[in-house]
């Protein structure tokens, strides 16, 4: 007797019930316009801002966040700007891209 056998007679009136889908369903909005990833020198310091975002505050955050937790660096939301510590460009439009965000480099 496995495991599904012996649930059935301890609740033999419940059905199961089948997986809707597998796939992951992303909490932060996604929008149809390119997010603009661009590179900075500020104070002799490279910095990478993305651009032209257009969720809400608490998307933003999550969108930050993730990023830096991905990247392992500091970083930043302000302005309805993100900004990351370090020239991180084609690291962060290929995480972008992964989660189905489209991005356009600009600069360099």
């Amino acid at each position: 007797m496995d495991l599904s056998d012996q649930l059935k007679n301890l609740f033999p009136e419940h059905v199961p019930s089948e997986n809707e889908s597998d796939v992951p369903q992303s909490d932060i909005w996604m929008q149809d316009a390119p997010i603009i990833c661009k590179y900075e020198k500020r104070k002799g310091k490279p910095i990478t801002i993305l651009e032209g975002y257009t969720g809400a505050d608490t998307d933003f955050k999550k969108l930050t966040k993730e990023l830096k937790t991905k990247l392992s660096v500091g970083g930043t939301f302000k302005d309805e700007r993100i900004i990351i510590q370090g020239d991180y460009r084609d690291k962060i439009m290929q995480i972008l891209q992964d989660k189905g965000f489209k991005v356009k480099r600009v600069g360099g």
